[in-house]
């Protein structure tokens, strides 16, 4: 499959993007179905309980705008970085089959997602297992993962491949990442795009202990948290901004551990997914694993883990409240800013790119590095 996106006109340009944007990191507009139609919800108070899907994005709220979580177990890797396994059986361009664990994507022989526009937003990757390998229209290339991320700031327009590399050829690959896409104010979408990298020993994860001794880990991706401070986000993120409370975190919690969401701002929204473990209770109501909670109330929330660690994925920010548009990698604030969108990608790209490759990979030696131009 040709994934040069070189269109000759508008329609063409639909065309390949829906083929091809489809899937998880790519395209906005897949999870529609699972914001209408939300399984098991239950709406008490102060809490609203709805059931993750099965597979595909999460709802998300202002101003967050996506979520999915990979998690693939690759076979051993083969000579050229990928699984080492037959790929018969699977839709290759567009696999999400997750047939015997893992998925393709829209690599071809390596997982990941070859060179693809966005415009409008920020997409922040956040890596617990594996490696991505990043190159973007900026210049920039990177290899990053194993507890770090990275966020780009799309703006204006850019082009970038993600890839995943697989480097072990004597036991399984393992790869674990969110990736989270949060909006940018009207004001901010035609900015110039920004990349960055928050190393793992750049990202703080406090410890805290109940009144049983028992621990609860919180890494703090974006905003502050009983005085500790994430790195500082890219300048015209709406996160920039400690007025408008963004936080972005990972908590991890012993089993039986008890932990207190702090107070908020009022108009502040807050939503916690429950992504690995046996679930949580709050306020002696009890929410499983595989399970979305949104916070209705700025008082301080009580949790409590079950039977097992569990795992959480908090996402908090005061709303931007503006339209949002959205059309595959292309996130706006109306349907002409849309089309505008896809008439520059056609004229510019975006800027170059500079490798021969539209997934390139960065060589077999585990090596985290980041370089560029800006």
């Amino acid at each position: 499959m040709d994934y040069k996106l070189n269109f000759i006109n508008r329609k063409s340009f639909i065309l390949k993007i829906s083929q091809l944007f489809l899937g998880a990191v790519a395209f906005i507009s897949f999870p529609l179905g699972n914001y209408l139609n939300r399984k098991s919800m239950h709406i008490s108070n102060k809490l609203k309980i709805s059931k993750l899907p099965d597979s595909g994005p999460w709802h998300t709220i202002d101003p967050f705008l996506f979520c999915v979580h990979h998690n693939d177990s690759y076979p051993l890797a083969n000579d050229n970085m990928g699984p080492n396994s037959s790929l018969d059986n699977r839709n290759i361009g567009d696999d999400f089959s997750n047939l015997n664990g893992w998925s393709m994507y829209h690599g071809e022989k390596i997982p990941g997602f070859p060179r693809h526009p966005h415009r409008g937003f920020e997409t922040i990757t956040i890596v617990d297992k594996g490696l991505i390998d990043h190159s973007d229209s900026l210049g920039f290339s990177a290899r990053y993962g194993d507890g770090d991320v990275q966020w780009l700031t799309a703006g204006d327009g850019i082009q970038h491949s993600e890839m995943f590399p697989l480097l072990n050829t004597k036991r399984s690959n393992l790869t674990d990442f969110f990736q989270i896409w949060i909006n940018l104010k009207s004001d901010k979408k035609r900015v110039s795009p920004n990349f960055s990298m928050f190393w793992k020993n750049e990202i703080p994860k406090i410890e805290e202990f109940d009144k049983n001794k028992l621990r609860t880990e919180i890494e703090l991706i974006a905003g502050e948290y009983n005085g500790y401070i994430a790195p500082t986000p890219p300048p015209n993120s709406w996160a920039q901004d400690k007025n408008n409370f963004v936080m972005i975190s990972k908590i991890t919690m012993e089993s039986k551990a008890m932990w207190e969401l702090p107070e908020v701002e009022s108009g502040v929204l807050r939503t916690l997914y429950i992504y690995s473990g046996s679930g949580i209770s709050i306020n002696n109501q009890i929410i499983n694993s595989a399970y979305m909670v949104e916070v209705n109330t700025n008082e301080s929330i009580s949790i409590t883990s079950l039977d097992s660690e569990t795992k959480i994925l908090l996402l908090q920010a005061k709303p931007i409240n503006e339209p949002v548009v959205k059309y595959g990698p292309f996130v706006m604030n109306t349907r002409e800013e849309i089309n505008k969108a896809f008439r520059d990608y056609n004229e510019t790209s975006f800027g170059d790119w500079a490798w021969n490759d539209d997934g390139p990979v960065h060589g077999k030696e585990y090596k985290k590095f980041a370089i560029g131009d800006n």
